[in-house]
């Protein structure tokens, strides 16, 4: 199990495959009931497999499929897709298609536009392609994989013919292989104004750079709605000697504003609260 999403006292966790559901979770905790099955459809594939899920505004359920590979054209075409569907498992539509492995993604407050990150194809570099993000509003966008990587390069084994800007380009370009996991716009009151409607990103950390980076929560600054720029929001899970002493995946809000950051190398969730002036 990877994704989870709570509602109106339900717990909805994302499997390889499926999506499963507990009901009545809170007055269950010490003894969960058995689940029952949402939606059992999805490819078993073990690579890039795990999902992220979330509620959108419309009261779907939203997952993703990721690519079965580091660089391939699958023909399932529900591979390399975003998808929603009903919380009782009907009428799955595929969104968009060309995002080769996404696990994190957010709705902006206030234009309700969905992002999410996605983590580019290994074994060209060091510093190529970028790691994107991404924004869907129309049913159909196509976001490259595997023809084309960050709005600008051509992949060397299946862009041949192709032109990036048949493609939905990216918000944002991060480095390469930062790998950009869990995003939340910030909508709480704690933090300074300058927060606010700002994203954080969690970036996972590379693993297989030469120098290792990444490692780190961004924050990204919007501006007339579109990024403007990107700074290091918290950091120190990265040695000088460069061991990695903790890589974050996820982050989530809570009531009061402050932030949890859970680590997937510690074990460990993190809380971080603003106390200044």
């Amino acid at each position: 199990p990877n994704g989870v999403a709570y509602k109106d006292g339900t717990l909805y966790v994302a499997e390889l495959n499926r999506i499963i559901r507990f009901d009545n979770i809170d007055q269950q905790l010490s003894q969960p009931p058995k689940p029952t099955v949402v939606y059992n459809k999805f490819p078993a594939k073990k690579m890039h497999g795990w999902k992220y899920l979330r509620f959108g505004p419309d009261n779907k359920l939203y997952t993703a499929v990721g690519a079965p590979c580091n660089i391939c054209l699958p023909k399932e075409e529900v591979f390399t897709s975003l998808v929603r569907l009903n919380p009782d498992g009907s009428d799955l539509e595929i969104l968009a298609r060309g995002i080769r492995n996404t696990v994190g993604f957010d709705w902006h407050p206030m234009t309700k536009s969905l992002y999410f990150t996605e983590n580019g194809r290994d074994w060209l570099g060091n510093d190529i392609p970028p790691d994107e993000l991404n924004k869907w509003t129309t049913k159909g966008q196509h976001f490259g994989y595997p023809f084309c990587h960050g709005g600008e390069l051509l992949d060397p084994e299946y862009g041949i013919d192709k032109q990036c800007k048949s493609y939905t380009s990216p918000q944002w370009n991060f480095k390469a292989h930062m790998a950009p996991l869990g995003i939340r716009f910030y909508r709480g009151q704690q933090f300074p104004k300058s927060y606010h409607h700002q994203l954080f990103v969690a970036q996972h950390g590379s693993w297989n750079r030469t120098i290792p980076h990444g490692y780190r929560i961004a924050l990204l600054t919007f501006k007339a709605g579109e990024v403007v720029s990107e700074k290091v929001f918290a950091e120190g899970w990265l040695g000088k000697n460069g061991k990695a002493m903790g890589r974050p995946v996820d982050i989530i809000e809570l009531a009061d504003g402050s932030l949890l950051v859970s680590d997937d190398l510690a074990g460990v969730i993190y809380k971080i609260t603003y106390t200044g002036n």
